[in-house]
């Protein structure tokens, strides 16, 4: 797999039943045929990613999940683990979300935890940073990245960087119709990379992909893609439009 072709991610969050998954992915993929030069990837709700693996079978299509407990099993109820996530079909799992940071608690030190669990399993991870509006205001946005990167990925073996993803998500334009401007995403994802190439060296730099996320739709996605340091989009509530969602994986080609 080519570690800098387009990565394209849909994360319905708490979104679409089975049936409503199904009928996503039986038009999706009409719609798209295949993905071309581009990974294509939904993170559904856990309740639907088996089903979604049955009907993405034969298509290049691949799974995410939308988080991931550190430990394998035991006595942790409501949690779901990495052997779980590969026996419905998961290749991918997102981490780290901003959701998940400000709604249910989740530390650089809680993902750095999951983290490892998904390498562990051979899972890729998707690894979310990102500024609140109150930090950007204040000229913290790299300084709060960057902490989020330093201990979030941790003492990971550079080794194991390989096709991961970093999703920058910038706090105040996820859901809220605002959008970084396709300059200020570069600018954060070019010192994303900077510091991949320092902490891990150049492999990692190279083929560690890097994502927007916020606010991403049809209507700004190509001006976004065509920025040499975005590899990639974290979809929200656009992935939910199969029409939508189509429209931004074409403007990755």
């Amino acid at each position: 797999m080519d570690m800098r072709k387009p990565l394209i991610v849909a994360n319905w969050k708490l979104n679409n039943t089975i049936p409503e998954a199904l009928k996503f992915a039986a038009v999706f993929t009409a719609d798209l045929k295949a993905a071309g030069n581009v990974d294509v990837v939904i993170a559904a709700p856990f309740t639907s990613l088996y089903s979604l693996s049955v009907a993405l079978a034969e298509t290049d299509f691949q799974l995410a999940a939308q988080n991931i407990f550190w430990e394998d099993s035991g006595a942790f109820t409501g949690e779901v683990s990495g052997p779980l996530l590969k026996d419905v079909g998961c290749t991918y799992v997102i981490i780290g979300h901003s959701e998940r940071r400000q709604l249910f608690g989740e530390t650089n030190e809680t993902v750095h935890l999951r983290i490892q669990a998904a390498l562990k399993h051979e899972l890729i991870p998707i690894v979310c940073v990102g500024e609140t509006l109150e930090e950007r205001e204040a000229n913290r946005t790299w300084e709060v990245v960057e902490s989020q990167l330093r201990e979030g990925l941790g003492s990971i073996d550079p080794g194991a960087t390989d096709g991961f993803a970093i999703a920058y998500e910038p706090v105040w334009a996820i859901g809220t119709g605002r959008t970084a401007t396709p300059e200020q995403a570069e600018e954060v994802h070019g010192l994303i990379r900077k510091h991949l190439n320092a902490a891990y060296g150049g492999d990692a730099r190279e083929k560690t992909r890097i994502l927007y996320g916020g606010s991403v739709k049809p209507s700004n996605s190509r001006e976004l893609l065509t920025k040499p340091n975005i590899d990639g989009a974290l979809v929200g509530g656009a992935s939910l439009n199969t029409a939508h969602f189509a429209a931004i994986v074409r403007s990755a080609h």
